[in-house]
């Protein structure tokens, strides 16, 4: 993908979080250099600037079960238009965000834009949690905690069916990686979805590289290429301190960068979106630089 246009896209939101912090993860990621590195690549690089998002400060809360939810839908649905905008005119759409709310966006306007090719989507997604709740399930009502369900079709209506369509992927050609904290009541989501879900048992046993192997084969099968949903705190907190729900026994500073490399190897990723990067709880922005060098790794940069 050398030679083509990468669109970068900032989605300041952390309504779907449970803290503050992560809507300024698309600055720290900028500050990080995500511009100038990827540009060093030879890529055409074309920063589209912010999707507008609310603060919780000047915001509703609603319902209990679902917080936020009206202006979530608002950001996300930008986010979806601006995606399918990007894919549409031949460029490879890199978001920014934010807590992983956003991933209702990206993953919309990608499958838009697929669907209007007559094409088909995988989807990759490498996490600490399924987000895999819905407004009966979360024991906190974070949306963050919700988002590929309901690009499965599951949940709130207002996201689900974003774009006039459900379910967004099919299940068959979705892949969870690294998954290691799952709610009770989510696990059956996770069991009876059709998805396959590599936990980081799976990882310490049979090792990244076959399970990575495997994702692409399944996320690629039937497909044109798929999405990467990447979100920092599947990487283990001793590498990546700053992100909203940390969870001990993740992937290693190597493992990670591998899981890049193999999927940039694979030439089948279509759009990418990096999210919970949150400065508040970082150390020296290290882990928005980490989030950047992941990042080079998977569109080509390489140790030779």
């Amino acid at each position: 993908m050398r030679h083509s246009t990468i669109a970068i896209l900032g989605v300041p939101l952390d309504l779907g979080a449970g803290r503050r912090g992560v809507d300024m993860g698309p600055s720290a990621l900028r500050l990080a250099g995500l511009n100038a590195r990827l540009s060093s690549l030879g890529y055409r690089v074309e920063d589209l600037g912010n999707v507008e998002a609310g603060q919780p400060e000047s915001s509703p809360e609603g319902a209990g079960n679902a917080r936020y939810l009206a202006q979530i839908v608002r950001s996300t649905a930008r986010v979806m238009r601006t995606v399918e905008r990007a894919a549409g005119a031949g460029k490879v759409p890199l978001v920014v965000g934010g807590d992983h709310s956003v991933a209702v966006g990206t993953v919309s306007g990608m499958a838009r834009a697929w669907r209007k090719r007559k094409q088909s989507l995988g989807l990759i997604w490498i996490d600490a949690h399924p987000d895999m709740n819905t407004p009966e399930t979360s024991p906190s009502g974070n949306v963050h905690g919700m988002p590929l369900a309901c690009l499965l079709g599951m949940g709130p209506p207002e996201l689900s069916r974003m774009g006039g369509f459900a379910p967004k992927i099919d299940p068959r050609r979705t892949v969870l990686i690294g998954i290691r904290d799952v709610d009770a009541l989510e696990r059956p989501h996770v069991r009876s979805s059709g998805v396959r879900a590599f936990t980081m048992r799976d990882l310490d046993e049979r090792g990244l590289r076959s399970v990575v192997k495997e994702a692409i084969e399944i996320a690629g099968a039937g497909a044109e290429g798929f999405h990467v949903s990447l979100d920092m705190d599947a990487v283990d907190p001793r590498e990546a301190p700053g992100v909203g729900t940390p969870v001990r026994g993740g992937m290693t500073y190597r493992e990670a960068h591998l899981a890049m490399e193999l999927i940039c190897d694979s030439g089948l990723m279509r759009s990418m979106e990096v999210v919970e990067v949150n400065p508040i709880l970082d150390e020296g922005n290290r882990t928005a630089a980490l989030a950047v060098e992941l990042v080079m790794s998977a569109f080509g940069k390489a140790i030779l």
